[in-house]
């Protein structure tokens, strides 16, 4: 027996479709949110306290969280500190129905995508909240490759890593070798080596990836 139509029409999601996380304690503002997300095919989930969100489980999906300023317990303000703190980060578009240039001005030095002002139009919300995400699937896919790149780092050998790092300063094969006190045969080896498991086909390429990874300690 086939599905009945309303299953048939049903969008499948994946780990790469947007969620909006939504925090008021005003029920009217969030059904209205998720409403308007809604009308734009983005799926959200809402919550009337920092504390649900941080109780909830969350997928880890491309998104942004649009916060309240003035909430029970710990405030929209409060609540991006203790992202930042806990290395959330997750692109915020602030609501509030109190115009504060400071605050505004401390949430948006703060990193947050937007600042609106209630009542404020569909289209505003709209606007922030694609820019939002659009920001986070970038944050994401610089993750994605940063990770790459310290895992290719990873299968070098001190040697190699000592080469590639003299390489990457503009060293010359024949003061490489003079440096480390091996020849210059041995540094064409290394430095060969060093691009194969580095995944590239020029200098520039190896700099632009070294320029990724942590600092050494």
């Amino acid at each position: 027996m086939p599905p009945p139509p309303a299953a048939q029409q049903a969008p499948s999601l994946t780990k790469d479709d947007p969620l909006v996380l939504v925090v008021d304690d005003d029920g009217g503002m969030r059904e209205a949110v998720v409403d308007l997300l809604r009308s734009v095919g983005v799926e959200s989930r809402a919550f009337g306290s920092t504390a649900e969100l941080l109780a909830a489980a969350v997928p880890d999906r491309p998104g942004c969280l649009i916060l309240d300023v003035r909430l029970p317990g710990l405030g929209g303000l409060e609540f991006q500190t203790r992202l930042e703190s806990l290395g959330i980060a997750l692109p915020i578009v602030f609501m509030t129905g109190f115009a504060d240039v400071p605050m505004s001005v401390r949430a948006m030095k703060a990193g947050a995508m937007d600042f609106l002002i209630k009542p404020f139009r569909d289209q505003d919300m709209l606007d922030a909240v694609e820019a939002a995400i659009a920001r986070d699937r970038a944050r994401r896919r610089e993750r994605t490759a940063a990770m790459t790149v310290e895992a290719q780092a990873a299968t070098l050998t001190p040697r190699e890593r000592e080469v590639m790092a003299a390489v990457v300063k503009g060293r010359l094969n024949k003061q490489i070798a003079g440096d480390l006190g091996i020849s210059e045969v041995t540094v064409k080896l290394h430095r060969g080596k060093v691009m194969r498991k580095m995944q590239v086909r020029s200098v520039a390429d190896l700099v632009r990836k070294a320029e990724m990874l942590p600092p050494e300690e």
